[in-house]
């Protein structure tokens, strides 16, 4: 009987020993002011994410909606395959609909998979499209050992990531979606009259954190991004492979409370990150969303419209909304439209000064050009150098105008003027002149 059990527990061994072997410790603490890493170990070794993957799902919906591809209250078809992935998630009804405010809410809040599905399907035509999407975004941002497989973070031996490459990924998230990025700080949300609570406990309970996801499967242990702001000092933290998810947040305080009081506090617009690893690794300001435009999250009442699932495809044909700057797959309302379609603002051309500052893009021309003008008498001596410029984006119902200020001789300029802004209200983004 005693060799039995020992036969037997050797058993139990020798198959939990996979499992185990995939959830690798590691951890990265960076100085999101300048991209200095502050702590790491493993920083580099892949693991998979789990429901951090859920950050770039987020990630394309956020670009899907600044593109004018999705609003708020779009309605997104959920389809069998999307309503029948396995908890946690908001129990979508195959055949029905979920808006893409619910979905989002849903991935961040609740870490849905179900949600998280139906998004990838109306984006990429199929799950497996949109993941290519996705690995296709994560090396345009500098995640260079990121592959993606779904939408949600569901088992999968072949997705991988690791602890460097998410918090280039969170670095992105912030830089160019800020307003979204407002969202990750939700405790919970209301779901057709159901209180849904989150279960980012550590957020709740640690000081300055304001987001951003966890994660957790057998294979991958506990994960978690976090982003902690205290006074002028912001910090990105990773931990992948926690026990336990006490543990990880544990971990993650210990750590933070340590590497906060190192980073720099200096003045900046713009976060870095550091990507690469080991000795290539270099400190680099993530890709911005050149072509975004800016939402107001919290006050959109676009009307609602209904998005069909697009058809699966073959691979070079995936990408429906062609989000990737620099892809080989494009669609018209990613290009810009010509020259002469091209309406300035002013006599001063585009091209005049090394930076730009983009505060929205609106339906109109003349919505653009009222909101720069409001723009301008708000923050006065800031902008006084500045010009005006509105440029067209699309073709047809798809065009959208790009409001922003242009004649920045400096990204110093730039960013006092963006400071400016933000101080009356306006959002603003930072864009190097390209002419």
């Amino acid at each position: 009987m005693k060799r039995l059990l020992m036969a037997l527990s050797a058993a139990v061994l020798l198959l939990s020993a996979p499992v185990a072997s995939f959830a690798g410790s590691a951890y990265f603490i960076m100085d999101a002011k300048t991209g200095k890493v502050l702590a790491s170990s493993n920083a580099d070794n892949l693991n998979h994410p789990a429901s951090l993957t859920k950050m770039m799902t987020l990630y394309l919906a956020f670009e899907a909606i600044h593109r004018g591809k999705l609003g708020w209250n779009t309605r997104i078809p959920v389809s069998s395959a999307a309503a029948a992935k396995p908890p946690t998630k908001l129990g979508l009804k195959p055949g029905g609909t979920v808006t893409v405010r619910e979905a989002v809410d849903g991935m961040i809040v609740k870490s849905a998979n179900d949600a998280a599905a139906a998004m990838a399907e109306a984006l990429g035509g199929s799950e497996s499209g949109f993941a290519r999407l996705m690995t296709q975004k994560a090396r345009e941002l500098g995640m260079r050992r990121t592959t993606f497989l779904n939408a949600s973070g569901l088992p999968n031996m072949q997705q991988w990531t690791t602890a460097r490459d998410m918090s280039t990924l969170a670095v992105a998230l912030i830089n160019n979606y800020p307003q979204e990025y407002r969202l990750f700080s939700q405790t919970g949300f209301n779901y057709r009259g159901r209180s849904v609570r989150g279960h980012n406990n550590l957020m709740y309970r640690y000081e300055g954190m304001d987001g951003i996801k966890t994660g957790y499967t057998n294979a991958s242990g506990f994960n978690l991004v976090s982003a902690v702001r205290q006074g002028n000092r912001r910090v990105i933290g990773v931990v992948m492979g926690g026990a336990t998810a006490r543990g990880r947040d544990a971990l993650m305080a210990s750590l933070l409370d340590r590497n906060m009081p190192k980073a720099s506090s200096v003045a900046t617009s713009r976060l870095m990150a550091s990507v690469g690893g080991g000795k290539v690794a270099k400190q680099v300001e993530v890709a911005s969303a050149s072509d975004d435009v800016a939402v107001d999250v919290d006050t959109q009442t676009t009307a609602t419209t209904t998005v069909a699932a697009a058809p699966t495809r073959k691979r070079a044909e995936l990408a429906p909304l062609a989000y990737a700057a620099g892809s080989n797959v494009t669609v018209p309302m990613d290009r810009p439209v010509a020259m002469d379609q091209i309406l300035v603002a002013s006599n001063k051309p585009a091209a005049s000064g090394g930076w730009q500052v983009q505060i929205a893009a609106t339906p109109s021309a003349q919505a653009a050009k009222d909101l720069l003008s409001e723009a301008k008498s708000r923050a006065g001596s800031a902008l006084a150098n500045a010009s005006p410029y509105t440029e067209a984006v699309g073709k047809g119902g798809n065009t959208v105008y790009r409001a922003r200020f242009v004649g920045f001789a400096s990204r110093d300029d730039a960013s006092s003027a963006c400071s400016a802004l933000k101080r009356k209200d306006f959002d603003c983004m930072l864009l190097p002149n390209k002419g």
